[in-house]
């Protein structure tokens, strides 16, 4: 069993910046490729990012540059520093350990962190 928490989530204004974690947990001997997701209400979830044990992030288009990916281990834990907050940024942020190379998630799902961006 693995499990994924994720934490940070708050009410930011335009242009703040904001940092997420996420907690990994379970009998996988370490996750290889862990990523962060996120969904809007109504709306598929989607790629924020990922990032291969001692390798670069890879981002999606929509926040390149604005994203920071990086993670620890033992224990495990990942960190999504977003800036530049953009209206469209609002969503539940979810973090996912067990992510392929084409940037599908494969692992179960924790219950998010919300990020409201409202100005």
């Amino acid at each position: 069993q693995v499990h994924f928490v994720e934490s940070g989530g708050r009410l930011v204004h335009p242009g703040d910046s904001l940092k997420l974690s996420c907690a990994a947990s379970g009998t996988i001997s370490g996750f290889f490729r862990m990523g962060w997701f996120r969904q809007v209400s109504g709306k598929e979830r989607e790629l924020v990012g990922y990032i291969v044990d001692g390798g670069a992030p890879v981002y999606a288009d929509s926040v390149k540059g604005r994203a920071t990916i990086s993670r620890e281990r033992a224990p495990e834990k990942m960190h999504l520093q977003m800036n530049s907050l953009q209206l469209e940024d609002t969503a539940v942020y979810y973090c996912n350990g067990i992510v392929d190379q084409w940037g599908r998630a494969h692992g179960p799902w924790g219950q998010g962190t919300m990020v409201t961006v409202s100005a």
